[in-house]
């Protein structure tokens, strides 16, 4: 018999309010792109802007998922057959796909130890070799492709930031745009300013686990406005004008040209209507998550079996990322979690190791060492806003039983 899931891994936090607008845009006769995703994309930069630190106001595109956000940034700056992205192993499918996506080639990173993000050490090792005409493995593992390094995508992990002061740093002194995977970063702050907005670049996500949601969709945020420009093109089809309204308004042109060969990447009036609701409720939803990050750290913090993350008070705490001591077997301790009716994640099974680029690299699992043994002790805790107080107890009871 199937155990019952009492506690799941994550629950989006809907209420009425989001309820009602999102039948505002169904009784309003328009449902795709429109006044609604203009008006998300205004209200995301009028709050990105508020914490800047003294730089230029960012420019902000809705989009239909975070990556097609990546994507379309990587395409803008000029990324293409030949070139080289820089990203950690340690992340999700879509922070490398995007790069093949474009021809050119993702060269991992491993991470920095005790962390779960990209070594600022290891980026420039990588980038010295391939200055210096070498390929970007050593003989530990597959030696991977020699090209023209692009960009870097740093992954702010779970809500906690990258070294950005030195990843900046390196991106100036090897002309790389740098372009924030910012998915589960929003808003965590920095004495940068906030998440997403430190790069050329940042890309979010309202994924549906995400810290604020839209069901799905995602949102780029850049300074530069002939960027911002082409993302605005190529987001939908390569139209050389906004056409949501050529069937509504009486004096709308019929009348469009296409300059590109663009995508489908525009967000939906209804899901920037829930959006809308979603972002002005952000505070509140990050003191649930908060509170949520603090009962954890309180119970586990001193179990020698855990070893709890070293997240910043500002982060916005989308993971609770548990790391579990080698005196437990990370498998058996999901299993007796899962049959205790808890939904529990890992986060990420690093890409090195995954089919597709294993086979194509030459990969091996201990090429990027610190991936692994973060990967190895990894659980993901619940932690959605809307957690009752019984249900955080019942995760902890379970966890340390």
């Amino acid at each position: 018999m199937e155990n019952k899931l009492i506690v799941p891994f994550a629950l989006p936090f809907i209420g009425g309010e989001e309820e009602r607008a999102v039948l505002r845009v169904l009784r309003s006769g328009w449902l795709t792109t429109g006044t609604e995703a203009l008006a998300f994309e205004e209200d995301f930069a009028t709050f990105l802007n508020c914490v800047q630190k003294d730089k230029p106001p960012v420019r902000c595109l809705a989009v239909s998922s975070a990556t097609a956000g990546l994507h379309l940034a990587l395409e803008a700056f000029g990324v293409k057959e030949g070139d080289i992205v820089l990203t950690p192993s340690y992340t999700f499918a879509s922070t490398a796909e995007v790069v093949r996506h474009l021809g050119a080639e993702p060269v991992f990173i491993d991470v920095a130890p005790g962390t779960f993000h990209i070594d600022p050490g290891m980026l420039e090792w990588v980038l010295r070799r391939l200055e210096l005409g070498l390929p970007p493995y050593n003989q530990r593992g597959g030696f991977g492709p020699q090209g023209r390094p692009k960009a870097v995508i740093p992954v702010h992990f779970g809500g906690a930031a990258c070294d950005m002061d030195s990843i900046m740093a390196i991106a100036q002194k090897y002309a790389l745009k740098v372009i924030e995977d910012a998915a589960h970063a929003f808003p965590s702050e920095t004495d940068n300013g906030l998440l997403g907005t430190v790069g050329d670049a940042g890309v979010f996500s309202f994924y549906a686990t995400k810290t604020i949601t839209t069901g799905e969709g995602g949102m780029v945020a850049v300074r530069d406005e002939g960027i911002a420009e082409r993302i605005r093109l190529m987001r939908l089809h390569g139209v050389d004008r906004p056409v949501w309204n050529r069937y509504t308004d009486t004096k709308a042109s019929w009348y469009y040209e296409i300059k590109a060969a663009g995508y489908k990447y525009n967000m939906p009036d209804i899901l920037a209507a829930i959006g809308r609701i979603q972002l002005k409720r952000r505070m509140e939803l990050l003191s649930m998550r908060r509170k949520i990050a603090a009962a954890y750290d309180a119970a586990f913090a001193h179990d020698e079996r855990f070893t709890v993350p070293s997240f910043d008070p500002c982060d916005s705490r989308h993971l609770y990322p548990l790391r579990l001591s080698d005196h437990l077997a990370r498998d058996a301790f999901i299993a007796k979690m899962q049959d205790a009716g808890v939904g529990v994640s890992v986060h990420f099974i690093p890409l090195h190791t995954m089919p597709f680029y294993r086979e194509r690299n030459g990969f091996r699992e201990y090429d990027f060492p610190e991936t692994m043994n973060t990967f190895r002790r990894e659980v993901s805790l619940p932690i959605w806003a809307g957690m009752t107080d019984e249900q955080v107890n019942y995760v902890i009871n379970a966890a340390k039983a």
